[in-house]
């Protein structure tokens, strides 16, 4: 993909080094772009094709998750065992597998079943992709590749979300069904593609030094889960990290209701946000890491929550605003809120690696998934609850998680002093 780009503008550009890894870029884009095919009309799929109605398909789905929660643990021990690659190759054949099954699926208990092998996929594939960049980075880039891995994942989720909406706008049911199975042949060409990367030996990054619970000379991969609990670091991460991913949820659960509902805006308002959301990172992502990485991920983290506080509450103000003000502070937020995610995505990634043992780096970054998977289970049933209550409320939590997030990532820096930046800037290397 880059290897053709002169070395001085793909390092003004922020860009990692692909030659080598071109399979592996293109398996998170064909992932990507699959799965933004369907992420939109997964509900309406079996609402048009199963005859029951949307609670009951939303219950269904909403179940699938919360049984998929312990694949992260599970999972753990299989990346410290077979290695990421082989798992995350392995989750996508799971979802491949899965997605083909939402063509089988009438009553609501195999909707529960293909939905939770689908997300047992998503989840394996996920937990497994960053110890795919461990193995892709090289030089230093650890933080770059992360910030492509971004860029790449809203941009095949934006194509496909803009083809999905043409066919299923010219084909009805049969356009659905035909977008079931187009994500199920992206999960099975990613899969191929993983399966015949072939990374180099050698990962880049030093290795963290033993987690606070180690006893002095254990060897490596010894004590399990305990162990990383233990670590009172990665635990304070992993907490950080759950606040931040209910800050993220309101693309998905609250920014559309919250505009029709609470502020009488149109749909296609939500709708222009979104777009705005997609093209700001994939435009962005790599030059924004590029000027960060020379910081310490802490204070970036730190900088970028405070950044998530400040459009929350603008979001917030607008259910005052005079109707005029609305569309343009709706927009400023959103700015906000998407610089916010350029800022801190590669660089809380790059942390968990930073900070997790690599003889349990698996089990270390199941318990840090974890958090992603808890908080994408929680935050519907919270934000909106919060929003029955009034407008304001749901902002204002989220804000006052974005605030408290700054103090705990001090101490985190504090607790990580020794350990410095994990990977120097590229361009140093």
């Amino acid at each position: 993909m880059t290897s053709t780009i002169p070395v001085s503008v793909q390092d003004r550009l922020g860009l990692p080094a692909t030659g080598g890894r071109r399979r592996l870029v293109g398996a998170h884009l064909v992932d990507s772009l699959g799965t933004g095919l369907l992420l939109a009309f997964t509900v309406l799929y079996f609402t048009r094709t199963t005859g029951l109605g949307v609670a009951a398909v939303g219950a269904a789905i909403t179940l699938a998750r919360l049984l998929a929660l312990p694949t992260a643990i599970l999972t753990g021990p299989l990346i410290d065992r077979y290695g990421a690659k082989a798992v995350a190759a392995c989750g996508n054949a799971l979802s491949a597998v899965a997605y083909g099954g939402f063509l089988l699926a009438h009553q609501a208990w195999q909707i529960v079943l293909v939905c939770l092998l689908a997300q047992a996929g998503a989840v394996a594939y996920w937990t497994s992709s960053t110890g795919l960049v461990v193995l892709a980075a090289a030089g230093g880039e650890r933080t770059r590749w992360f910030a492509l891995v971004q860029t790449l994942r809203n941009a095949g989720l934006g194509i496909g979300g803009a083809l999905g909406s043409l066919v299923v706008a010219g084909s009805g049911t049969g356009g659905l069904r035909l977008l079931v199975l187009l994500n199920a042949l992206s999960y099975a060409g990613a899969t191929v593609l993983l399966a015949r990367w072939r990374p180099a030996a050698a990962p880049g990054g030093p290795a963290a030094p033993a987690p606070a619970g180690a006893p002095p000379g254990a060897p490596a991969g010894a004590g399990g889960y305990r162990r990383v609990l233990r670590d009172g670091r990665y635990v304070l991460l992993v907490g950080i990290n759950l606040c931040s991913v209910f800050g993220s949820m309101i693309i998905s659960m609250l920014l559309a209701v919250y505009l029709t509902e609470g502020l009488h805006q149109p749909a296609w308002v939500a709708g222009s946000l979104l777009v705005m959301n997609g093209v700001q990172v994939v435009l962005t992502q790599s030059l924004v890491a590029r000027r960060l990485e020379r910081f310490r991920p802490t204070r970036v983290l730190a900088a970028a929550s405070l950044v998530n506080a400040v459009a929350f509450a603008l979001f917030a103000l607008m259910a005052g605003a005079p109707g005029w003000a609305v569309p343009a502070g709706l927009y400023a937020a959103m700015f906000l809120f998407n610089a916010a995610e350029t800022m801190a995505t590669p660089f809380a990634e790059d942390l968990s690696v930073s900070l997790a043992d690599p003889g349990l780096r698996g089990r270390y970054l199941a318990v840090y998934q974890l958090s992603w998977n808890t908080g994408q289970a929680l935050a519907p049933g919270l934000l909106t609850l919060l929003l029955v209550h009034g407008p304001l409320w749901p902002w204002a939590f989220l804000a006052a998680l974005a605030v408290t997030a700054v103090p705990a990532l001090l101490l985190l820096e504090r607790l990580v002093a020794p350990v410095g930046r994990s990977a120097a800037p590229a361009g140093a290397s």
